[in-house]
């Protein structure tokens, strides 16, 4: 059994050798030169990703792709099975057992993406059996749980789809440029608007949104870009917009009458409400006609109409047929009186019950953000504005949806029931809110509730959660819906930058599109090795922002673009995703002779 090994090292050796180097030496069971990477989920993070792998590589088939999915597939998202090119192999369990059908020994990263942290930690140390160097790549959502993950794997990349798309949705909400900032070679950067920043703190123009229909990011003219990448050198970027936000907080109107208006109209049904008018209204008319017919003033008309509509009164066959029969019809209507009083008391109560445990009893509020669904986004999101001084208030189906708990912990009014419903949406104070805020994980019930919140509010700001950003983008267009955000096509950059073993520094969000920061090595032999900067500038989804000359630690922040590149320099680049792409297959060594 020895020799077929043997041999398939052998030919392994005289193939891929250049491969081998590159990824350290390391030889692959199966003797196959080409990068072998295994993605574990079948969501649209998941779909985001493995597109990003097959994006950024040299030609096509240069990279080989294993997806472990579950053997039912998810309706709801793109379908990764019909991704050409790719290995899809169905699994029940992420066990020690998938991981050898899939190849994992001698593979160069897996990528743990189900929305299962537990499960992706199990997963993880299960992968650790059969190939302990493998890169690791795990999704999850308790911050405080992946800083531990890291200390278990310290080789790993443990993000957070919901931290990195949240920031997004809150800009969005707010009306203002998405609060991004990192630091990066002993500078810290953001991103902010040409008029907030000093002329010498830019750094790159990011995009012209002057015109909301036609956003573009990294315009040939940098001039023309009035959002920018600027180094923060005082005031922290956050501070302004901050209080700007607090600013509009505290021109928040109360409006008396709508709040009466609103509690008498909670008091009962609309089927009691209807009868009680009705009562009253033939009461009042025959108060008025006795009035006339006695001759009597209306202080005294009131106390006989009164009077005879809740005691009854005495019998008097002495009186007018006229009056004999609207006695008898105010008797009556005394009598229909009384029960619909009680109704009415009893109705308020068990609303009003009712209306406590749901949360619908809620005080008229302007100025606030709604929050729809408190899933993995929506508490990111509610927290964000939170901690901004916005006020919040959170509508969820579930009453014990993972964000409910931080809800009441931070006294965010919740209402429980369905936003995809006028009434619910009319308990949250809509019609007066700043921005609706929907992120659930129903498209359907998403779209539907943003509708409804238009329809009350024509003018209402509303910021759409949709799990395929194609349809984001039409339903964005068709509906005139203020931003429609897919959170794994903000996410998917730095998964797949992170499995790539590539510095993917942070992503920027400008409308429905994402660039991306990235630290790119230049590889001997590549297509850049030799040539000058100005050569990065080639590709219009591309700006270089720092070099770092082989030997070197100090990032230059502003080139000379006539300088050489060689073999081991960094380049600092602001991207688009397929800017990101091009400039990898720039980047890296040719590929092996056949």
């Amino acid at each position: 059994m020895a020799e077929p090994w043997l041999d398939r090292v052998r030919r392994a050796v005289e193939t891929g050798g250049r491969r081998a180097v590159e990824t350290g030496g390391r030889l692959r069971p199966n003797g196959d030169p080409r990068p072998h990477y295994v993605v574990c989920g079948q969501d649209a993070l998941a779909y985001h990703v493995v597109n990003g792998l097959l994006a950024t590589e040299l030609r096509a088939g240069a990279v080989r792709v294993t997806v472990i999915v579950p053997p039912r597939r998810r309706a709801d998202g793109p379908d990764i099975r019909a991704v050409r090119g790719v290995r899809i192999l169905p699994a029940d369990r992420l066990d020690e057992q998938t991981f050898r059908a899939a190849g994992l020994a001698g593979a160069d990263g897996l990528a743990l993406l189900h929305q299962d942290d537990v499960g992706n930690i199990h997963a993880a140390l299960c992968a650790q059996e059969v190939e302990p160097g493998v890169r690791l790549v795990l999704r999850m959502f308790n911050t405080s749980l992946a800083s531990g993950v890291r200390q278990l794997f310290p080789d790993s990349a443990v993000l957070s789809d919901a931290v990195m798309a949240a920031p997004a949705f809150v800009a969005a909400a707010l009306g203002e440029v998405a609060p991004t900032h990192f630091r990066h070679a002993g500078r810290t950067l953001y991103v902010a608007e040409r008029a907030d920043v000093r002329p010498e703190d830019v750094v790159c123009g990011v995009a012209d949104t002057r015109d909301p229909q036609r956003v573009r990011v990294l315009p040939d003219d940098p001039a023309d870009a009035d959002v920018v990448l600027a180094e923060a050198t005082g005031q922290p970027a956050g501070a302004e917009v901050a209080a700007r936000r607090l600013a509009r907080v505290a021109r928040r109107r109360r409006r008396p009458l709508a709040v009466l208006f609103r509690a008498v109209r909670g008091f009962a049904t609309r089927k009691i409400g209807m009868a009680m008018i009705f009562v009253l209204a033939v009461i009042a008319l025959l108060g008025y006609l006795i009035s006339r017919a006695e001759h009597v003033s209306p202080t005294q008309a009131l106390y006989l109409t009164l009077v005879t509509t809740l005691s009854g009164a005495d019998p008097d066959t002495n009186k007018p047929t006229a009056a004999q029969i609207m006695q008898v019809v105010l008797n009556l209507a005394g009598l229909a009186l009384i029960p619909l009083i009680t109704a009415v008391v009893v109705d308020a109560i068990v609303n009003a019950r009712l209306a406590l445990h749901t949360g619908r009893s809620q005080p008229d509020r302007s100025g606030h953000v709604v929050v729809v669904g408190l899933g993995n986004v929506g508490t990111r999101v509610m927290a964000q504005l939170n901690d901004f001084g916005i006020e919040v208030v959170a509508i969820d189906k579930d009453p014990a949806a993972r964000g409910a708990s931080l809800a009441r912990r931070l006294n965010i009014p919740l209402i429980v029931g369905d936003a995809a419903q006028e009434e619910t949406l009319r308990s949250a104070s809509v019609g007066a809110c700043q921005a609706l805020v929907v992120v659930s994980t129903d498209d359907v019930a998403n779209l539907q509730a943003a509708l409804n919140g238009r329809a009350i509010n024509p003018d209402l700001r509303v910021v759409l959660r949709l799990f395929d950003d194609d349809f984001a983008g039409r339903i964005e267009r068709a509906f005139g819906i203020s931003a429609s955000r897919s959170v794994s096509y903000l996410a998917a950059p730095a998964f797949t930058g992170a499995l790539l073993n590539r510095a993917v520094i942070a992503t920027i969000p400008v409308g429905r599109h994402v660039l991306v920061v990235a630290e790119v090595p230049v590889a001997a032999g590549s297509a850049l090795d030799g040539r000058p900067l100005a050569a990065v500038a080639e590709s219009d989804g591309v700006r270089l922002i720092g070099h770092t000359p082989v030997g070197q630690k100090r990032l230059d922040w502003a080139p000379d673009p006539r300088m050489v590149i060689n073999a081991g320099d960094r380049l600092t680049v602001v991207s688009r995703r397929a800017g990101v792409a091009w400039l990898l297959r720039q980047t890296s060594p040719p590929p092996p002779p056949p």
